[in-house]
Order: structure tokens, then sequence, then C-alpha cells
């Protein structure tokens, strides 16, 4: 039996025990009473107060295990002391039994003594069911009661062994009364308790079944609203394919009733002639297999408007796996389509855009960069010849000019690349240490001419062998300190670089300090912005486009750096440069600045191939008084035809050329027979895709214009070494 009811069915007794006590009395009074008229009124009492004294010391002890149950005491213990009250409580009662047979009258005293033992020991039967420990305890005190009478009786027979067993076998007939009216009770209770049990489970089982009912009509009714009115079309069909059920948002979809779509198949109704019968196919396929299918498939409504729905088609299958019913959850996703239709055209202009962007980018470089490439070609021609001071400051106007342009044209270039992801770092073996004293040689003259000083303070020497992008490093340099000059026009601005080695080559801070007009402590993210500047009257006070700080610091950051600032309002702005740089195993053989380039160039024979009339002048004088053998062609064509007469041994190919262009002349070269030249493209183009393209048409090189005079000889000594290796 669980612990639970084993203290219910204490409890009960317990209680019941305390309640009845008055009412046992009654026994008492009588058993006492009986006793007092046979022998004496003391007698009497006396017996009744052993009596009472029992039950009160039962009663008191049952009360107090009540509580200390309540209290979390253990119940096998309460258990044992309620069993030991009700033992001392039959005992008290056995000596009244015993009081009333040894009464003067045997007869009476034997008689009474059995009927008042009886009616002891039914009473402590009556509470087996309830706490047998009880029941049992003063059912052994009882039964002793019964031995004592009966021994009692052996020795008044005096012998008499006839009268003795008479006697015995009435007593013994009594007790077995009392033990058959005791397991007849016993076994009624429990067969009572039993019934009601069951008649309980049965009841409880009903209950729950009710309570599932219940809640399987309410979930049936709340299925049947919700695919009654829910947004999106549920179809029910048989397995064969005919509709059998639709709700209401099906005809708000469709157009049709539940009246008329019912009987029909969903592909009689609603395909249209358009409709794909790929699609309709790998439906059919699906359901006949019995499995689920997502697909999008254009319908056609009553009023003959085509729409598109995606469909979720689940086929439910009974026990035994056959098809019961096919459900399609459909909705109208027809605006969704439209939407992707406008975003893909919107894509498609975008890129129609970028690519028209580009082109026009490509063309204005191409347009201003030859026109540009004989400004700045002549000019450098000019510092050549001895010029009066005027004039010299002239052609240096005109050189400043056309590199402030050529600056502007790289910047808008650079930031197209950046906004289509198309600039990439180019990682290479070079010179730090040169770069940054160009760079600063570079910026000098500008400072010389404002009248500030441009110091360097330089801790220990920057490395030979680093790794990186030395043109890129350039440019930032360039930018930053350049911007710093710009901004300046009292006191000077201050360099500080520093290197630290890293386990992967080195780390470089560069510290620009200038003591120009500041930037207000809001504006300072705002000046690595594009086109921006801290505010418009710096805009128009000292010009610029606003992109050379915005594109340095998206070059810092491809190489794991970054450029910050921090300013005080006319006292002067400090940027930090911070760049990783890898380090070389091999000595760099680029950092060796050729002193003399012309000295380097050997005996050969070249073909240009340029049809702008200024750029073959700019050229032709570039390359006077070289050991070379000089011939020119106005277009590919023409190129391609001087190849047989000529076999030049490098040709300088211009990109962009009337009657043939460059690269297809390149192609018809490297298709021809016999010794092939070096081939270094000219081109106004500076995209990644033009030197690129070059290369895949198989020229060996790329010189942008405008051509400088130093890049072009450089291009001639390098291939002059090239050659001279190989012939070793």
């Amino acid at each position: 039996m669980p612990l639970n009811a084993s203290i219910a069915r204490f409890q009960r007794y317990a209680r019941g025990r305390i309640k009845h006590l008055p009412k046992r009395q009654i026994l008492t009074v009588v058993g006492s009473g009986f006793v007092a008229l046979h022998t004496s009124l003391f007698i009497g009492l006396l017996a009744a107060c052993i009596s009472i004294i029992g039950e009160v010391i039962d009663c008191v002890c049952l009360k107090r295990q009540l509580i200390a149950l309540k209290n979390g005491q253990r119940f096998s213990l309460l258990s044992a002391r309620a069993s030991i009250s009700a033992g001392i409580q039959a005992v008290c009662t056995a000596i009244c039994i015993l009081m009333a047979e040894a009464l003067p009258d045997a007869g009476v005293g034997i008689y009474f003594a059995l009927v008042f033992l009886m009616s002891a020991a039914m009473n402590a039967g009556l509470v087996l069911p309830y706490h047998k420990p009880s029941a049992y305890a003063r059912l052994s005190v009882y039964f002793i009661t019964f031995l004592v009478i009966l021994l009692q009786q052996y020795f008044r027979a005096g012998g008499a062994f006839e009268v003795f067993i008479a006697d015995a076998l009435t007593m013994t007939m009594k007790g077995y009364i009392v033990y058959v009216i005791l397991h007849f009770v016993v076994s009624n209770h429990e067969k009572h308790l039993r019934n009601t049990k069951q008649i309980l489970a049965t009841s409880q089982a009903l209950e729950a079944s009710d309570r599932l009912k219940r809640e399987s009509q309410e979930l049936a009714r709340k299925l049947s609203l919700v695919a009654r009115h829910a947004n999106d079309s549920i179809v029910i069909s048989d397995p064969t394919g005919s509709i059998t059920w639709v709700n209401e948002a099906f005809t708000r979809i469709t157009g049709y009733e539940a009246s008329e779509a019912i009987g029909k198949t969903p592909a009689e109704l609603l395909n249209d002639a358009s409709t794909s019968l790929e699609m309709t196919a790998n439906i059919a396929n699906h359901i006949r297999q019995g499995k689920a299918v997502r697909a999008d498939i254009l319908n056609r409504r009553k009023d003959g408007r085509t729409i598109w729905v995606e469909t979720n088609i689940v086929p439910i299958k009974t026990d035994d796996n056959q098809v019961e019913m096919i459900v399609a959850i459909e909705r109208d996703v027809t605006a969704i389509k439209e939407h992707e239709k406008e975003l893909a055209e919107a894509k498609i202009q975008a890129e129609q855009g970028e690519q028209a962007k580009s082109e026009f980018l490509a063309t204005m470089s191409h347009e201003i960069r030859t026109p540009m490439n004989g400004i700045i070609g002549l000019s450098d021609l000019l510092f050549e010849l001895p010029l009066p001071k005027e004039a010299h400051s002239y052609a240096s106007t005109i050189r400043d000019s056309a590199d402030a342009l050529l600056t502007i044209i790289n910047d808008v270039l650079d930031v197209s690349k950046l906004d289509a992801g198309q600039l990439s770092i180019d990682p290479i073996p070079f010179d730090l240490e040169a770069c940054f004293h160009k760079s600063i040689e570079l910026l000098a003259p500008q400072a010389v001419l404002k009248g500030i000083y441009l110091d360097v303070e330089l801790d220990k020497d920057l490395p030979k062998d680093a790794i990186g992008d030395d043109g890129r490093v350039r440019q930032i340099f360039l930018n930053v300190i350049g911007n710093a000059i710009k901004f300046t026009s009292f006191g000077g601005v201050t360099v500080r670089p520093k290197i630290e080695t890293t386990d992967t080559g080195y780390l470089l801070v560069v510290e620009v300090i200038d003591t120009g007009i500041g930037i207000h402590s809001d504006r300072i993210d705002q000046v690595f912005d594009k086109f921006q500047q801290a505010d418009s009257k710096t805009t128009r006070r000292f010009g610029g486009t606003g992109l050379g700080l915005s594109i340095s610091k998206q070059l810092a950051e491809m190489m794991q750096g970054d450029i910050s600032a921090v300013s005080t309002m006319e006292k002067g702005s400090t940027f930090t440069i911070t760049l990783s740089l890898g380090r070389s195993v091999l000595q760099n053989t680029n950092s060796i600045q050729r002193q003399n380039l012309a000295s380097d160039i050997a005996p050969m024979s070249v073909l240009v191939a340029e049809d702008n009339k200024t750029n073959r002048f700019l050229i032709s004088k570039y390359l006077k008084g070289l050991p070379l053998d000089v011939h020119f062609a106005h277009d590919g064509k023409e190129a391609v035809e001087s190849m047989q007469a000529v076999t030049p041994d490098l040709i300088f190919m211009d990109m962009s050329m009337p009657e043939m262009d460059g690269l297809e002349a390149t192609k018809r070269i490297r298709a021809s027979r016999g010794i092939q030249p070096h081939i270094i493209a000219l081109t106004a183009n500076a995209f990644a895709s033009d030197r690129e393209a070059c290369f895949a048409a198989g020229m060996d090189d790329f010189l942008a214009k405008p051509v400088k005079k130093t890049d072009l000889l450089g291009k001639l000594a390098d291939f002059s070494a090239t050659r001279s290796a190989n012939q070793l």
C-alpha cells in the first residue's frame, strides 16, 4: 500500500477513536454497573476507572501522533506508538473483563465476561482496515484474555473433564462467531473499498475521456475556424485529385465559389495556357508518389486575370500508407513576383549604370590624360633648357597645374575602383626608406613655396626589405603629408616615422604634426568622408576635392592599418598613419637607384605606335641622343606592317588608335612568325581591367599616360638589363 494511503487511513482511525470515545463509554458503564450489582459499588467504580484510564491513554496518545504527523515526523515511529497505546487500552479492558469473570456467581460472571470480551474483540476488529497494528495489538490481548478465562474454567471444573470440554467448546464457538463476524465485516469493507476504487477509476477514466473528447472537439472547432478564415487558400482533394472542400480565402484569391470548385481538379479549374507544363507534371508526379511538394505556379482567376501562387501540397496518408486526402495551402505571391522582377530590372539598370560610369571614367581618363601627356612632357623638356627665371617659373606653374589635375583624376578613379571593389593591394619587396624619403622630396618644394618648415624626426633607419604595395604606401604619404602642408600657413609640418618589428614583418607608425588651422572636434570623422572637408569655407579657401584622406584611410585599412586624427582649432592637427608590412627574405634589387638611366640603355631598335602627333613628338625628344634606332607608326595596322621591315626589339604600343587598336595589333604580332619583340603598352586608361587586357593580348609591360621621361627611360633600361642577363 502506498505510504500516503496508509497515512490517510491512520488519520481516519485516530480521529474516529477520539471522536467516538464518549459512545464507547456506554459499554464501560454497563459493564461496571453489572460488576457493582453483583459485588459492590467500589468494585464497579474501580472497573470503570480502569477501563476509562485505558481509553484516555489511547486517545491522548493518538492526538499527539496526529500533531507529530503534521510536523513531519516519521510515520513508522508514530504507528508503533499508536499500537502500544492500543495495547494498553486493551489490557485495561481485559482487566475489567476478568473482574466480571471473577464474580461470586460463576455462571453469571463467565457469561457476562464472554459477552463483554466478544464486544471488545469485535470493536477492535472493526479498525483492521484502518490501522492493522493497533487492531492486532488489541486482538492479541483479547485472545490472551480468552485463554486465561478458559484456564480458569478448567480449574473451576475440579477435574470434571466433560464439563470443561463443554465450556471450552461453548467459548470456542463464541470466539469463532466473533471471527466470522469480523471476517465478514472486514471482507465487506475491503470489497466496498475495491468497488469504490473501481468506481473512482472508472469515473476518472470517463472524466478524462470526456475531457479529451471536449478538447478534441474544441481543437477540431479551432482548426475548422483557422482553415475557414485563414488568409491563405486551403484546398482539400480526394485521392483522385478532385476538390472536396475549399475555404473562403480560395474564393477571394481565385474568384471561384466552393460550389464551382468542388468535383473539379485544381489543374482543370486554375491552369492557364501559359502555366508551366513542366511544373504541373512535377506536382502530379509528387502526388502520385505520395510526397509533399512546394512550388510557384501561374494560375488563372475566374475573371481571366493571371496570378502567381505559391502552393504547398501535402498528401495525407492512412495507417496502411494509402493516400486519404490531399491538402494544398496556397498563397498569392503575384506582388512578390512583380517586386522580384522590379528588383531584377533595377539590378540590370544598376549594372548598366555602373558599366556606363566605368566607361565614362575610362573615356574621360583617356581624353584628359592624352593632352596632359603633352603638357607634362613639354614642361619636362622646358626644364632641360636654359630658361630665364621668369620663363622657368611659368614652366613650373604649368607642370604644377598639370600634376594637380592628374591628382584629381587619379583620386576620382581610385574612388570609383574602391566603390566597385576593384582596387587591390599588390605587395612586392620594396625599399621603405627610399619610398618615404622620395615622398618627402616631392613635397618639400610645396613647403618651401609656402614659407613653412617640413621636418623629419627619425629615431632609426626605415627598413629596405619591406613587402607591400609601394605605390599605395607612397600615395598615402603624399596625401596625408601634402594635406598637412596645404592647410598650414604658419609654422610647419613635422613627420615622425617609427618602425616596429613584428612576427610577420613590420608595423609602421607615422605621425604627421602640423601647426595649421585645425579641425573642430565634431568634424574630425567627416574629413575621412568622400568629397568632404572640415567645412565649405575650407574648400573655397584651399581648394581640393576632399578625396585624398578618404582614399588614404581605405588604402590603410586594406593594408591592415588605419589613419586617425586629433586636432585643436587654430593650433594644428596630428594625423597618425598605421600600416602593417611584410619582410622580404631576399635583398630587394628594385631599391637600387639608377643615377644615370641613359647609360643603362643598350643599343636596340624601337618602334613607337602612337596616333597622337604631340605624343610622338615628346617620345622622340625623350629618346633623342640614346643609342636607339627609333621608328614611328601612326596606328596599329601600320605597326603590324612595320614589323616586317623594321624587326624592332621593343615596341611602345598605344592602346587606342584608329584603323586598328593596340590590343588587336599586339595579337597579330604575337600570331606572326619570327623573333617576337618586347611590347610595352602606352595607355591613358588607368583601370586594372585595362592592364589585364594588355597582358591577355600578349603585351609584356604597362606604362600609363601621362608618360614621364624617367619612366620611359626606366622601362628601356629594365629591358636592356633583362636582355643582357638572358644573353649570358
